[in-house]
């Protein structure tokens, strides 16, 4: 039976891409100000791999906000989908590697690396991105918590929530 066929039967309504990408848009519009909050007000610096999870999260604010507005149709919605779901995998990926190095001994810790912006502006962008990969010594330092979950922890379980519901909420046939 269609998931709308059964919606319809049992009584229950599925939110209108409309709505679900505004759900979307200020999930990450609230997880991009708490970010911008730790690093301004609570004086948190970002390391390199917060700052590239924090990229992800824009790309999908940014998708969120253009299909808010557009409002499209079936083969543009899908699209959507596709590029949410980029953004999304690519933030839980960059998330759990962040938390990889969160976990590893302190033996096997990396050294402190320059910072993305000096990277950037005096490294080919092929060396900046296989440099933050390697991982440095500040992103292995866990400096917040809450609930005992740390900053990548928590990128973690939005990106991965948000890759569980909003794809598929934009890639669906019909809209409620």
């Amino acid at each position: 039976m269609d998931i709308i066929e059964n919606q319809r039967r049992v009584g229950t309504k599925i939110p209108s891409k409309r709505v679900c990408n505004a759900a979307g848009l200020t999930i990450c519009i609230f997880l991009l100000a708490f970010a911008f909050y730790l690093q301004w007000v609570e004086q948190m610096e970002p390391c390199p791999l917060c700052i590239l999870q924090r990229i992800a999260v824009m790309g999908a604010t940014l998708c969120f906000l253009v299909a808010l507005i557009h409002n499209p149709g079936l083969i543009s919605s899908r699209v959507y989908a596709i590029l949410l779901s980029v953004f999304l995998i690519a933030g839980a990926a960059l998330a759990l590697w962040h938390i990889r190095l969160q976990h590893l001994p302190a033996d096997k810790i990396p050294g402190c690396l320059p910072s993305l912006g000096f990277m950037l502006n005096n490294l080919p962008l092929n060396d900046v991105i296989a440099t933050v990969f390697r991982g440095s010594g500040s992103c292995a330092q866990v400096s917040w918590r809450f609930l005992g979950l740390t900053i990548p922890d928590w990128t973690l379980l939005w990106c991965v929530g948000m890759f569980l519901i909003f794809p598929w909420l934009n890639w669906r046939r019909i809209d409620a």
